[in-house]
Parts: structure tokens; sequence; C-alpha cells
């Protein structure tokens, strides 16, 4: 059984001792990280959050019965020392530790804890599976890299708090037990048993009651916010999520933009130590997806889509004059100085890769030393060759890529290849922070599942001033009082400036298809609270657990997040969801059926 603390009080942790404190005693508490027993020495390194301190058990200064004790210690122990800082000298010296000059010469010590030896490694490059780590994520958690991750978390959601508050906002918590509102992913349902047959929902968002608190009077509003989406998962996705919640009122787009350039540039300070300039780049929608074929622009490289549509309109080439003629477009990326970087099959293998993304297929243009090359040049007149060719800048040793098909079909193709063109030629840079705002979204989009409009963002979304009077005639073309925050192609935050109006909020419900009923149903306490002076407002809200993995520069977003869910929303570690006993479905008046085959 593990000895008990009696009255020990640890004096700081590991990394916190310098060179300045040599000869103190000091007392330090955590685990056994790695141990050597070279007979009347034993050297431990002790690890605790902050990193890794050496203590060494020595047999001619501990009594006997106390250095036996400590030969017993193994990996993972936890331990308590008391003891005098020291100096490394010579060969003893270790380099990559940050206290590798220092050492804790043990004179009293405590044997917390034992441990079994771990099913995972311990260290950063641990080379267990992911699976496997996150059965055990409570040893996955000790690693340092993991420890860094969580206290990075940390500072940036302090850096939020403190921030925010310190301009005007007050953080109000919003209800986790609400009411199901449908409109975009499905929501997480917990039965009531005081009111049998009745459903609450998790929060998608706190978007409505956000609202609310601006109705309320309460103009800068601010929330760490846990919000649930039953949705199909991604590597950046979980099923319970974090956002930085935001709502202003009195505001317009300018107003929200700026004060979170603010925060921004102070996060990236704090946490990096990297200075933004202000004020951010700002992109519409439409020329993002028409220079880099997506709405979350990396920008740290090149490689721009570039339209050619209007000189292959009337082109031998078939695929091209026909995908003009149908409403679409003919655009290409030119990788300049990259025609050697490709052979044939390579080329080819890019040819199946935008077929993942709906393109028929890819056609290339390779001008080298011998001579442009290209599978369509026998269709293309020597006028339309060099047109092409002077448009896109087509020199000796670039290599260009064309997609002919619908503009989505085209931008989502291009903009992919564009990214993985990147990777190969390896033109992304480390350690460069691009961020940019990219507004003026379309304030719906079509469908076809539904047969319907759906709000691109959510249906609270104001639209442009100057296309309101398109909201009922030609709601496709109206554009939404929309921003995204975009850092290195990923998308850590949006918002929008919301509608206010009642008048205007009910037609918006009738373009997405909503009767008045159901629109009351579904929202009768937003649009019956908007019959008492709703002040204009907007907000923005970041997905916390997103914007860490960036700033973290790590892959998954299961590096930043405690306890995460797997691809198929479920925990590893605890093995929910799990079933539970007919007792309790009882009280819930629920009942599981068995689907028949």
């Amino acid at each position: 059984m593990g000895e008990l603390l009696n009255g020990w009080k640890r004096t700081c942790y590991c990394t916190e001792l310098t060179e300045a404190d040599l000869g103190k005693e000091v007392t330090l508490m955590g685990w056994t990280n790695v141990r050597r027993d070279l007979g009347a020495l034993i050297f431990v390194q002790l690890r605790d959050r902050t990193g890794l301190m050496q203590v060494v058990f020595d047999s001619s200064t501990l009594p006997a019965e106390d250095f036996a004790r400590a030969s017993k210690i193994r990996s993972e122990y936890v331990l308590a020392i008391r003891g005098r800082l020291v100096a490394r000298t010579g060969s003893m010296v270790n380099p990559n530790m940050k206290t590798g000059s220092l050492e804790v010469r043990v004179t009293e010590f405590k044997i917390l804890s034992a441990s079994e030896t771990p099913p995972i490694e311990i260290e950063d490059n641990c080379k267990s599976n992911e699976a496997l780590r996150l059965k055990y994520r409570y040893l996955d958690l000790r690693r340092p890299c993991m420890q860094r991750n969580l206290m990075m978390r940390h500072k940036i959601a302090f850096c939020a708090r403190r921030y925010f508050s310190e301009n005007g906002f007050l953080e109000i918590e919003t209800p986790i037990l609400t009411k199901s509102t449908p409109e975009g992913a499905r929501d997480y349902l917990v039965p009531s048993r005081v009111h049998p047959g009745t459903f609450y929902a998790l929060p998608q968002s706190p978007q409505l009651f956000k609202q609310l608190l601006m109705l309320s009077g309460y103009d800068r509003y601010m929330q760490i916010a846990r919000c649930f989406r039953d949705e199909d998962l991604r590597a950046d996705r979980q099923p319970d999520f974090t956002q930085i919640d935001l709502e202003m009122s009195f505001v317009e787009e300018d107003d929200v933009m700026g004060v979170n350039e603010g925060f921004l540039q102070r996060l990236f300070r704090e946490t990096l130590g990297v200075e933004i300039s202000l004020p951010l780049p700002r992109l519409t929608y439409a020329e993002a997806m028409s220079r880099f074929g997506s709405d979350k622009p990396d920008t740290r490289f090149g490689l721009e889509l570039c339209d050619v549509s209007d000189l292959v309109k009337t082109c031998g080439f078939s695929v091209f004059r026909q995908a003009v003629e149908n409403g679409g477009s003919v655009r290409c990326i030119n990788a300049k100085g990259a025609s050697a970087a490709f052979s044939r099959k390579e080329i080819d293998a890019l040819g199946e890769f935008v077929k993942t993304y709906r393109a028929k297929g890819l056609v290339w243009m390779n001008a080298k030393p011998e001579g442009l090359q290209s599978p369509i040049a026998k269709f293309l007149s020597e006028e339309e060759l060099q047109a092409i060719v002077s448009r896109i800048g087509l020199e000796t040793g670039d290599i260009a890529f064309f997609v002919a098909d619908r503009d989505e079909t085209v931008f989502a193709a291009l903009g992919a290849l564009r990214l993985k063109l990147a990777d190969k030629l390896q033109l992304i840079p480390e350690h460069q922070y691009n961020l940019l705002w990219v507004t003026d979204f379309p304030l719906l989009e079509w469908s076809e599942e539904q047969n319907r409009y759906v709000a691109m963002h959510h249906p609270f979304t104001s639209p442009k001033d100057e296309d309101l009077d398109k909201l009922l005639t030609d709601p496709g073309s109206v554009r939404a009082k929309a921003y995204d925050i975009v850092l290195n192609g990923v998308e850590i935050g949006g918002g929008s400036i919301r509608i206010h109006s009642a008048e205007l909020q009910q037609q918006m419900f009738s373009v997405l298809g909503f009767t008045p009923e159901q629109a009351q149903e579904r929202f009768g306490f937003l649009l019956d609270a908007f019959r008492f002076g709703p002040p204009p407002h907007g907000g923005l809200a970041y997905g916390l657990d997103r914007l860490a993995m960036l700033i973290c520069n790590t892959p998954s977003i299961r590096d930043v997040i405690a306890f995460p869910k797997v691809q198929n929303a479920s925990c590893p570690l605890t093995g929910a969801p799990d079933v539970v006993d007919d007792k309790q479905l009882e009280e819930l008046h629920i009942r599981c059926v068995q689907e028949e085959e």
C-alpha cells in the first residue's frame, strides 16, 4: 500500500528550479519517468506536468532501509522526494533537458503509489496505436506532448476570457437542456422523466439564447460553450465540442470583425510569440472560390485558379466547349517549374484524384524544353493554344492542370488539387500563420435532397441590405452579412449579423419552406421575443478545439481534447454509448424495439 503524505507539501514544480535555487532544500512530487540503477547510486527522472528533474538516491547518505526501498522504484511509480538542489558537472550535464544542469540529492522520500507496467509508452514518440492510447487515455495524457497541448488549450481559453472581459463582454451561461429546433445537423435528444413522451435537446450552439440576451440588454456576451451535433465525424470534428461564443448589440460587420482581430492578435502573441498585422485581409466568397476553389483558402502559397472559359467556349475539344455551353467553366492551375516533378503515372493518379470530387477527369499541359505536350493540343487551334498559354502564364518547365464542369465541381476538384500539389511540391511554409476573413457568403443554398433552399449558415443570418429586395424573388442570388475567419486554409470561426426584424425573420422562414405555423412551433419563443424591441446584433463563434489543434500544430483534433470520441462517436475509455437497464428506460417511458430484418 502506498505511503501517505502526512503533511508533506510540494515546494515547486520540477522545471521551476533554476541555478538561482542551488543549495536549497526542495520537495518535489511526480511520476518516475526513467530509472537507472548503478549499484551505489540510483538515478530517477521525476516527471510532473512541467517536465523532468533528475533525483539521486545515494547509498552513502541514505539509511540502508531507505536505499533498499528506493531500489524497488519502477516506471510510473508516484514519488514525493525531499532533498538538496545541486549542480551537475561535466558529462553529467544533459543538454536535452530543461533542468539538465541540475539534480536533487534525496534525503527523504515516500512511495505514494506503485504502478503496473503501462500498456503504452509514456513518451512523445509513443509507438502504440491510437485505439490503444484512447483506451488508456489517462496514461496517454501523461505524455509530455499531450500535457503541453492541454496546457496550451487552457492558455487559449484564459486569453479569450481575459481579452473579452477587458472589452466589456460578460460571460453568461446558456442552457444545456433546451428545445429541439432541427435545422442543420441532427440534435442529440434527452428524454424527460417528468414529462413523459417529451424530449430536451442538447444545444448545437447557444445561438437563440445569445440572441435573446441581446434583446435583454446584455449588449456584449461571451461564453466558452459546450455544443452537441449528431453528425458524421471527420478528423477535425467531435459530437461534443467547445466554442468560444460571442454576441454584440448595435454593431455591423466591421465592428464584430474589428474586436475579433484584436483578440486574434493578442492570442497569437501570447501563445506563440507571433505578431499578427492588422487589419486582416478580406476576400469575398466569390473571390475566394474564383481564386482558390475554396471558401477557406490557404494563402501561404500561390497555385491560384485561372479561368479560361472565354478562350475555349467555341474550341474543338468538346469537353471544354460543352462545359461552358452548359453554364459551367474551364479553369486551371499552373504549377510553375513543376514539369519534371510529375511522371505520367503520377499525372494519371491526379486524374483519378479529382474524380473523387465528381470531376469527369483532368486535362494537362506540360511545357517541356522540347515543346508543349498535351493530350488535347490536337483539338485546339494555334491561336487558342497561344491564348491559353498567355492567359495562364505557361512557361518552359511549367505544368498546368485543367478541369471542366459545373462551377461547384470545378471549384471542389481544383481546390483539393491545389492543396495536393502544394504538399507534393513542398510549397507550404512551416511556422507561418495566414489569417483572413471571407465575407459576403450566399445567404442560401439549394438542397437537392430536401428540394428547397436551406440556410448556408443558419436561418437567423441577415441578408445584405442591397439584396433585401431579392429575398422573395431571387433568393439564390442573395448575399449574407456573414463572415468566416480562416487560418492556413482552415475555418476557425464564423459569424454573422443577425436578423432583428420579426417581419424579415418570417420572410426568411418562408423562403426556407416553413409555414407560419411551423415557424411558430419551432422558433416561437424567439419570434415572440422579437415583438419587444430587439436591437441590431451580431456575433461570432470560434471552434476552440480546432483553434487549439492549429496552434499546437497537431494533425488531429483528438490531440487537444482530454477525453475525445472516435470516428463512430464512441468513447474507447468508458465504452459510451452503452445500454442502460430496463428500470431506467421504464422511468423515462422508453422501450427499445428490435428492428425486423
